[in-house]
């Protein structure tokens, strides 16, 4: 006889991953099977998301702080950055390479017509690359804080850290508080991930339920671009960046991964996934907290390889849509313009279609044109935003893993952790 205590044993007795994994196919099948009624459990989905959105800013700060504060000395602080800012631009612009050939391969607007579509009205205009700058540094703390600048708050986190450093003595109680807030708050994080696989059900079963798998035959090249140039990307370049620099196997980097990368698929938001991310980077990858508490959240913030391949793919597609010729040049600017493009993201659901406009206007669409590729593939993006924001979490952990080798933060892995899946916490 089944009683609730053994029934929550046999719940919490289950991995996590394997849990929201299950959620996700069982979210998939209840929202093909009731179709636009599935929308009314979009609600728990949002409810978590604010669930891990009531984390974010503290945990970030508090984590953050407590590992710079932990480094042994502050010019540490800027060869990590350094190195995590040269790999994230790095693996942008390869994950673009993957997108324009994927795009110029298959082809996926050769004979796609807009004539249903709905122009879109509200394309926003990129942000000035001076104006995203300068909006690093907060003109108040407090502001930055409410409205959850990440940026910002890694800004001031970063120099109340060093101050804490370079206070010696003084600063070691404040330094310890640090220490026992990040721990507490990674503790909070993983109770708010338990609720993780009912939010996952709802979240795909809304998202399934409101396009289904049908709608998706006029963009099926799009999507297979998008998915298969994605996979490619993870396998070739983020993967085979973790075993040349930081010595680990494909296998246990993505077993360590799988948890982030699951909520990553239903979430559409890299940084909802932070808490989930920072944890896999903590306990599955074995990263020191001065390096997963630093890398791991400016990944989130600048890090857009889903983005830059599927922009890149966009810009193709559309050429191909409206006859644009593309030469070399054109290409290039593409690739250089995504690069700004991808950077500037907010790391929300679909942030990339409203930044758009910069990379279509490079190769001669017009605001007009540009209104009509967005308005034909809004109704389809969220499913092509889940995949996007799983390659961008992959890239964060990707990035972070050889950050904290070259800086010998990468903690020794138990015995043929190489070759095995890390245990993941019950």
């Amino acid at each position: 006889m089944f009683t609730m205590k053994t029934l929550a044993a046999r719940w919490f007795a289950i991995p996590l991953w394997q849990r929201i994994l299950a959620a996700l196919v069982l979210g998939a099948v209840t929202g093909w099977l009731m179709g636009p009624a599935a929308t009314q459990l979009q609600w728990v989905g949002d409810l978590f998301i604010r669930m891990i959105q009531m984390l974010i800013v503290p945990l970030v700060f508090v984590t953050l702080v407590s590992g710079v504060a932990a480094m042994a000395a502050p010019a540490k602080l800027g060869s990590i950055g350094l190195k995590a800012m040269a790999l994230y631009l790095g693996t942008t612009f390869i994950a673009i390479l993957f997108g324009l050939a994927g795009a110029l391969i298959l082809q996926p607007g050769r004979g796609v017509t807009l004539d249903g579509a709905a122009a879109f009205d509200t394309v926003a205009a990129p942000v000035p690359l001076g104006e995203r700058l300068m909006a690093i540094v907060p003109e108040n703390v407090f502001a930055a804080f409410a409205a959850g600048d990440i940026l910002a708050i890694i800004f001031f986190g970063v120099l109340l850290g060093v101050g804490l450093l370079l206070a010696g003595d003084a600063a070691k109680p404040l330094a310890r508080l640090f220490a026992a807030g990040s721990s507490v708050m990674l503790v909070v994080a993983q109770i708010v991930m338990e609720v993780a696989p009912f939010g996952v059900f709802a979240l795909v079963a809304s998202a399934m339920g409101s396009t289904g798998p049908s709608a998706f035959v006029t963009v099926f090249l799009l999507v297979i671009v998008v998915y298969v140039g994605g996979l490619a990307h993870m396998i070739i370049t983020h993967a085979g960046m973790v075993r040349l620099l930081a010595g680990r196997s494909p296998g246990f980097f993505f077993g360590a991964a799988r948890e982030a990368q699951l909520l990553a698929y239903s979430t559409s938001s890299s940084a909802a996934t932070l808490p989930a991310t920072l944890k896999a980077a903590e306990t599955g990858l074995h990263i020191s907290p001065a390096v997963a508490s630093s890398v791991i959240p400016l990944g989130a913030t600048i890090n857009m390889d889903g983005t830059a391949l599927y922009v890149a793919a966009v810009a193709v597609f559309a050429a191909q849509i409206f006859g644009v010729p593309l030469g070399i040049g054109d290409y290039a600017a593409i690739a250089l313009t995504t690069v700004l493009v991808s950077i500037g993201t907010a790391s929300v659901p679909s942030a990339s279609l409203f930044l758009m406009a910069a990379v279509l206007d490079v190769i001669g669409i017009s605001p007009e044109q540009t209104a009509l590729v967005i308005g034909f593939l809004l109704p389809f993006d969220r499913i092509l935003d889940m995949w996007r924001t799983v390659i961008n979490v992959t890239g964060d952990l990707a990035v972070a893993t050889c950050v904290a080798a070259m800086e010998g933060e990468l903690d020794v892995a138990p015995p043929g952790a190489a070759d095995t899946v890390p245990a993941v916490d019950r």
